[in-house]
């Protein structure tokens, strides 16, 4: 197959590079290769009584498929600088908020009409904040839900699926930089898959985007291979691995980024909802008095469930909310975070964060739940006190004991923010509060990338969460336009 542009992942990214190419330059030929299913096949077979645990299923259609590891999140797009990626360090503040802003205006025009954007301009709670020693960041916040977030991709998808070429299941292995007019091959390759192809040769495929020899970029997969003139990958951060490989193997630049580790927190959602009706996703970032680490709230999903992701065989913890008054819980959960980031000796911040969670897959068969009270007292929760909480779960978890998996450093700093949200949000630090461990944010190392995003192969780019420049829907998003209109002007 021949393309004038591959995408490689239909995440957000994938997603936004895709619709804008579509619509500025219709005349080209633009694969997607997506190593997940389509959208209406994504289901995660935990049903709570027949299966009641991960099962470990060969793409995780919570993290992979149409719509990436955001598909069935809670449909947060922060529009702001102040989290969510370094965006605008690339091509500048006033630009990315305009980019993050169009997304937003697709979003609600693919069925997030009637749906609110909060924001934290002029709201009480930042004095209040800095009162008890926290931060609240700045930030407009649209919250699609879980379920119209949904529905907003699959009007993306019925639009896009007749001028855009979708390739589900299939894994991209490898790829390769083939030379322009049979000048060569860049990264050695199989040479008996070059010789069949008549790469080297100048000869083009037939029926080929260009048929003269221009393809630079060959991606394989499966039972078969792909060439295009221009490549976007965007492989979100359950491609961490996939990306360092690539990197690798074609010799791009990279640096390593931090790694998050926390636990998700719930409890009943009137201890938060002061803050949550007014701001709905506070940003609020605490330095600790004993370490001076920084722990952040991140992902705040009000009258939510927890939910279980897997990245790479690693069963972790996250959290969803819906739209729909029907699906609301009388629970509210948010994560807090702690990052890590390692350079000498030690430079790999996803190993170290992936250890944790395989300790915590260990001793609890996947997620461990743990009543805060019982962690305070150096105790392990069991089904009995689990069972009188006043908590009650709203994700079937192992009780268990979360000093075991985390380091004492990233708990104490844990119970300290507890401690310390308590204060604006009295009840946070209760007995029965509940803390599921561990969640873990993987953050792709941060690719050496121009200011259009692109790596030292020209025509090669890299956005989204897998670039490490990005770490959220609405920066991921916006990264895929940005790079669709400089492909627009190239191509």
């Amino acid at each position: 197959m021949n393309y004038d542009v591959i995408i490689i992942g239909a995440g957000p990214g994938g997603i936004f590079s895709a619709y804008q190419l579509m619509k500025k330059r219709p005349d080209l030929k633009i694969g997607v290769f997506e190593s997940g299913k389509a959208l209406h096949k994504r289901h995660c077979p935990i049903d709570g009584e027949k299966i009641k645990s991960c099962i470990g299923c060969e793409s995780c259609s919570i993290m992979s498929g149409f719509g990436g590891a955001g598909a069935f999140s809670d449909g947060k797009y922060n529009i702001t600088n102040d989290f969510g990626g370094t965006l605008f360090k690339y091509i500048g503040k006033k630009k990315a908020i305009e980019l993050m802003e169009y997304v937003d205006s697709i979003n609600l025009s693919h069925g997030g009409e009637g749906t609110r954007l909060y924001s934290t301009a002029g709201t009480a709670f930042k004095k209040i904040c800095i009162q008890n020693k926290l931060h609240l960041l700045d930030a407009s916040v649209r919250h699609l839900g879980t379920d119209i977030n949904y529905v907003v991709l699959e009007n993306l998808y019925e639009e896009m699926k007749d001028h855009v070429d979708f390739h589900f299941n299939t894994t991209i292995d490898h790829m390769e930089i083939i030379g322009r007019e049979g000048s060569g091959n860049r990264n050695g390759g199989r040479a008996e898959e070059k010789k069949e192809a008549g790469i080297g040769s100048g000869k083009g495929s037939e029926g080929s985007a260009g048929g003269d020899g221009k393809a630079r970029y060959r991606v394989y997969y499966k039972g078969g291979s792909a060439d295009a003139e221009y490549c976007i990958v965007s492989v979100g951060r359950s491609g961490s691995k996939w990306m360092e490989k690539v990197c690798r193997e074609l010799e791009i630049p990279t640096k390593s980024n931090r790694v998050d580790i926390g636990v998700r927190v719930e409890l009943p959602a009137v201890v938060f909802s002061h803050l949550t009706d007014e701001l709905y996703e506070s940003k609020i970032v605490y330095r600790t008095q004993k370490f001076e680490d920084s722990v952040r709230t991140f992902c705040m999903n009000p009258n939510g469930i927890v939910v279980n992701e897997n990245t790479n065989g690693i069963v972790t913890v996250n959290g969803h909310s819906f739209e729909d008054p029907s699906r609301k819980t009388e629970n509210t959960n948010f994560a807090l975070l702690v990052s890590k980031h390692f350079s000498e000796p030690f430079k790999d911040s996803n190993g170290y964060g992936e250890s944790i969670a395989r300790l915590s897959n260990m001793l609890g068969g996947g997620v461990i739940v743990q009543r805060f009270g019982d962690l305070e007292r150096g105790r392990r929760s069991n089904p009995a006190r689990i069972a009188e909480s006043t908590v009650q779960p709203t994700l079937q978890a192992t009780p268990g004991d979360l000093s075991l998996v985390l380091p004492k450093r990233i708990l104490d700093g844990i119970i300290e923010m507890i401690h310390a949200l308590d204060k604006i949000a009295p009840g946070t630090a209760n007995n029965d509060t509940l803390l599921y461990g561990v969640e873990v944010k993987f953050y792709n190392m941060e690719v050496a990338l121009s200011n259009e995003l692109e790596t030292n192969h020209p025509g090669l780019y890299v956005i989204g969460d897998g670039s490490g420049v990005t770490h959220s829907l609405s920066h991921a998003s916006a990264s895929g336009v940005f790079v669709a209109d400089v492909l627009a002007e190239k191509a």
